[in-house]
């Protein structure tokens, strides 16, 4: 544990939408509203806003899911696309991710963990967990209570909140991401993060086979691309011009193709003009050929004419 208080978290309140699809007659006569679903601690308003600037004809329905409905409503086509926490079954989806997690320890505000910033899962080996042991691998492999088999079943816990309510009265702790922490805040619970416990990551998923240009444009405004760019013409672009994507002539290379062209300019104009040979190399030519004449006639001289 680090040993410096830090102050408790404000509450955040949930996001005021319904948990359930709301009804498409609520939209206008004729126009198919595009459907969202997110689940608990996601917070969807800036890619809201942005579909109302630039689709404003096609009505936006939003709504929460349960984390083990979280995919069902794609398949059920209850929702076009829906926001995720990993790991969820991936078969016949398309996901992107888009940020991670930090995991949290919900304990009583006059817990031993409330003074510290941080903790790790050696600090809670000793705890009642309010959750699945397998939810946080990490602690279940240290957890006293499992290891000497003294675990107690969960009793009353039907939502995050029922489990809250049951930290808050001394009867175990919760490890949950941060977001969820900070919608089930209240204030006799604290929450602090989890050093050694992996994050869990958000992801955007749709099915696979059921994309449609609604689909692709609400992917396009959560990956950030503004409303005047357009994928096909970019394909396009990088399928004319594949090498303009990858190869780049650098100062060095420009350099010697400079000199390059420059002595192949210089000869071929030489050439053009006829420029003659330098006096010393013509001189050496002819006094060549002479030293050949020479030799012939004292040949022919010798043997009479004959070679």
């Amino acid at each position: 544990m680090t040993n410096e208080h830090s102050g408790d978290a404000a509450p955040v309140p949930a996001p005021d939408v319904a948990t359930t699809p709301p009804r498409t007659e609520d939209a206008a006569p004729g126009i198919r509203p595009f459907s969202l679903a997110f689940v608990a601690g996601v917070t969807v308003t800036k890619w809201t806003r942005l579909w109302a600037e630039r689709r404003a004809e096609t009505p936006l329905e939003v709504f929460r899911s349960e984390t083990d409905r979280q995919v069902a409503v794609l398949h059920e086509q209850s929702a076009d696309v829906s926001f995720v926490r990993l790991p969820v079954e991936q078969e016949g989806l398309s996901v992107i991710n888009l940020y991670s997690e930090v995991q949290v320890v919900v304990v009583p505000k006059d817990h031993p963990a409330s003074v510290f910033d941080a903790v790790t899962v050696s600090d809670l080996a000793d705890e009642h967990l309010l959750q699945d042991p397998d939810d946080v691998p990490e602690w279940r492999d240290i957890a006293t209570e499992v290891a000497d088999g003294s675990r107690r079943p969960l009793r009353d816990i039907r939502s995050i909140d029922d489990a809250v309510e049951q930290v808050a009265a001394g009867v175990g702790i919760l490890i949950v991401p941060q977001a969820i922490a900070r919608l089930s805040s209240r204030k006799d619970v604290v929450y602090r993060p989890v050093s050694d416990v992996a994050e869990t990551r958000i992801a955007l998923a749709w099915l696979t086979e059921g994309a449609t240009a609604d689909i692709e444009e609400f992917v396009g405004i959560v990956r950030g691309r503004s409303a005047s760019s357009s994928r096909a013409p970019s394909r396009e672009a990088d399928d004319a011009a594949p090498d303009a994507r990858v190869k780049k002539i650098g100062p060095v290379a420009k350099a010697k193709a400079k000199a390059r062209a420059a002595a192949e300019a210089e000869a071929a104009s030489g050439k053009r003009s006829g420029a003659k040979k330098p006096a010393a190399t013509q001189a050496a030519r002819k006094k060549k050929q002479s030293d050949a004449a020479n030799a012939a006639q004292a040949r022919r001289r010798k043997f009479g004419g004959k070679r």
